[in-house]
């Protein structure tokens, strides 16, 4: 009589993850609750985006939990090297802010966004969507994003309506901190011919100097 064995069960290939995080009670907290689960392994922790970066280049993973703000190479900086380097890993970016960050991340190729204000689970079903080969973007995430580009749409096209385009170009270079020279420079003009354009901003919005330029297109969704 032959002897009868049990069938072999191949175990199933955990995904493996690198985390990237600047505070420690996050990184904390991600390794925490990811390493509750069976299927998911933490090969690295990352606390700057150099070190995300010497991470993923040597443990290769799966997944790529990625905060957006970070000291020295931020979030964004790792994204654009990855892409250059074609990395293999799939980047999902954990973060706090939204708008503009987020809309640029998923630009450079993150396969996965979710607000650190939602709940775990929704990190969880994340990495396994991304690993599956399925983009993931929570439906805050996307709301937050697509409202402060419609705002800044409306912002921008408010100020056109008392602007010419060369003043508009001006306000917003000057509103973001560069100097009239740089100013001049960027826009191939003289200084003279930049001062006089932002005098006229002033003008047209009835605002008081730079700092009332600032928040004016600040309060319009332009920053």
């Amino acid at each position: 009589m032959a002897d009868i064995t049990e069938p072999h069960v191949a175990e199933t290939k955990r995904i493996s993850l690198v985390l990237a995080d600047d505070h420690p009670i996050v990184l904390a907290g991600l390794v925490g609750l990811l390493s509750l689960e069976r299927d998911l392994e933490i090969l690295a922790r990352a606390t700057n985006g150099d070190e995300a970066l010497r991470a993923i280049r040597q443990c290769r993973p799966d997944v790529l939990i990625l905060d957006l703000r970070m000291p020295g190479r931020d979030g964004l900086s790792v994204l654009r090297e990855m892409r250059r380097e074609n990395s293999g890993t799939r980047a999902v970016v954990l973060t706090g802010v939204g708008g503009d960050d987020v809309l640029e991340a998923i630009r450079l190729g993150a396969w996965g966004v979710v607000m650190k204000d939602m709940a775990p689970k929704l990190l969880l079903r994340c990495i396994h969507e991304v690993h599956a080969g399925r983009k993931w973007i929570d439906r805050d995430s996307a709301t937050r994003a697509v409202d402060k580009l419609l705002s800044r749409e409306a912002g921008m096209q408010a100020c056109a309506r008392k602007l010419t385009p060369r003043e508009l170009e001006i306000a917003c270079l000057t509103a973001s901190g560069m100097p009239n020279k740089a100013v001049a420079d960027q826009l191939s003009i003289t200084e003279g011919t930049a001062k006089l354009h932002l005098h006229h901003v002033y003008q047209k919005l009835d605002v008081d100097g730079r700092m009332g330029l600032a928040q004016h297109l600040r309060n319009r969704g332009i920053d």
